[in-house]
């Protein structure tokens, strides 16, 4: 694509015709009448629509990336023996009543000195309830692992 310059004329490889650069200007700007041309035109964002497809865009990252995250680690804890022994028991699996504090009797004083000792009705004269944290295993479940709610009715 070598182009000479001779004065004011211009000598092209692609033909042998010469022509002044006034020339060259003419021939590109001819069109056939009534022809209409496709133009990219520029879109014009404010600020407000910029932030509103960011935050669009973030929501949706957000909304698939959370999920997916949550059930690598469920995954991972799966495989992941647990023996930590639980808290609130300390791994014995129960918990002692707080209204009878373990002892399966409630004594109620009824007045002039009376009082009448009677079964504990929130643990049934056992002293002790079933841990609700560890679901009376002893082992305290994961975080992801509370999420499953059990059917206490059955």
């Amino acid at each position: 694509m070598a182009m000479a310059t001779t004065s004011s004329r211009l000598t092209t490889t692609f033909s042998s015709t010469q022509c002044s650069p006034t020339t060259m200007g003419a021939l590109r700007r001819q069109r056939r009448p009534g022809a209409r041309y496709p133009r990219i035109q520029a879109i014009d964002l404010d600020q407000n629509t910029i932030v509103a497809i960011s935050v669009g865009v973030v929501s949706v990252g957000a909304g698939i990336g959370i999920p997916i995250f949550y059930e690598n680690q469920i995954d991972n804890s799966a495989k992941r023996d647990n023996k930590q022994p639980c808290f609130p028991c300390s791994g014995t699996g129960a918990q002692v009543c707080r209204f009878c504090t373990g002892a399966g009797t409630v004594t109620v004083v009824i007045g002039s000195g009376e009082s009448e000792v009677s079964k504990c009705v929130n643990c049934d004269g056992v002293g002790s309830l079933t841990c609700t944290t560890c679901q009376g295993s002893g082992i305290q479940p994961r975080y992801l692992d509370r999420r499953e709610f059990k059917d206490d009715d059955d």
